[in-house]
């Protein structure tokens, strides 16, 4: 009879084990997954922008010129801003003016500048450099202002734009939750199955019983 007992609180155990699991894996697969699509159709859609989500860009830290607010190998998080609500003392990502390849840099704003055509120019200067950038940076080569940084993760996003890169970015959160929807979908069927069994193994020990009450009854010698 104890076994009994026991036997329903394990499997309610685990099946919310099983919910709790699908739940996180939803809740950091799918995430993943729409900011990855987004990005890379952004990326293919439109080249000649740095592809952003909701507003924000991530951008690989490739120098040590901005040491140590920054450091060479970090993910710097830049939010896209209008050029009105830059101020000096901010660090930006830009197109560098003097790079015919589109490089980028990220590097902080030293002043505030208005051309004769009333165009606005940032002067920019890394922390760990020792002088100002060559060519101030015009307001349409704006990316963002930069927000925050993921220590080291510079270089699993370097892997993440290569082809090999795309594949797992989108194909393995979508075998993850595949592969849980299978597993799901397999337990739940053992489960009902194993129910399936037991209750057509109460009802025959309740028909055997029945027989043999039948059987009793029988045997019992007829009222004159």
């Amino acid at each position: 009879m104890n076994e009994q007992k026991k036997t329903p609180e394990k499997k309610d155990k685990g099946g919310r084990v099983g919910t709790v699991i699908g739940v996180i894996l939803c809740v950091i697969l799918i995430p993943i997954l729409i900011v990855n699509v987004t990005m890379i159709v952004k990326g293919y859609t439109n080249k000649e922008k740095v592809p952003t989500f909701l507003g924000y860009a991530p951008m690989i830290v490739l120098s040590p010129s901005m040491d140590p607010a920054i450091k060479e190998g970090d993910l710097a998080v830049v939010k896209s801003v209008e050029v009105s609500d830059i101020k000096v003392g901010d660090v930006i990502s830009f197109f560098d003016p003097d790079s015919s390849q589109g490089s980028v840099l990220t590097h902080r704003v030293t002043a505030i500048n208005q051309t004769e055509a009333g165009e606005i120019t940032f002067t920019t200067k890394g922390d760990a450099n020792n002088a100002e950038d060559p060519s101030p940076a015009p307001a349409d080569s704006l990316i963002g202002v930069y927000r925050f940084r993921i220590p080291a993760a510079g270089k699993i996003a370097m892997f993440l734009q290569t082809t090999p890169g795309y594949i797992v970015s989108v194909a393995l959160p979508l075998i993850l939750l595949v592969a849980y929807e299978l597993i799901r979908r397999r337990r739940y069927d053992k489960a009902k199955n194993a129910d399936t069994q037991a209750l057509l193994a109460e009802l025959e020990a309740l028909r055997a019983k029945q027989a043999q009450t039948e059987a009793k009854e029988s045997e019992k010698p007829a009222e004159e």
